[in-house]
């Protein structure tokens, strides 16, 4: 029985820990003015890897990259978590922040309409995040 309640502690934890990353990488784009800010659910399908994308937009190649850099130092501020790993820097066209479970995507909306990951994970549960101006 404890054990039971202690598997179901840890996993509330790891939610609520998940959630609160989430939400630093959400405010970590707004800090930048990132737009089109999607959150992609993915804990109710069983085959992905992962629990979450955050994916937003940048107007420029140097934008994009501003918001990586707010989001990786915000994300460290805020819950202390540092990335696992980050690609799409040498281009800036689409760079991608590892954070374990959680993936954040910056596209160039040239990049972000070719590639079309809402539409990939279409299946999953998809939270619009209004722009703020």
């Amino acid at each position: 029985m404890f054990y039971l309640c202690a598997i179901n502690s840890y996993k509330h934890l790891k939610m609520t820990e998940t959630s609160e990353l989430i939400e630093r990488i959400i405010e970590g784009i707004q800090e930048k003015k990132g737009r089109d800010i999607t959150h992609i659910d993915l804990t109710k399908l069983e085959y992905a890897t992962a629990t979450a994308f955050v994916i937003a937009t940048g107007n420029t190649k140097i934008q994009v990259e501003a918001i990586a850099d707010s989001v990786r130092e915000y994300v460290q501020q805020k819950t202390g978590q540092k990335p696992f790993n980050y690609d799409g820097y040498q281009n800036s066209q689409w760079i991608v922040i590892d954070y374990g479970t959680v993936f954040a995507h910056i596209f160039l909306p040239e990049e972000r309409q070719r590639y079309n990951l809402e539409e990939l994970w279409a299946d999953a549960d998809l939270r619009h995040i209004p722009n703020l101006d």
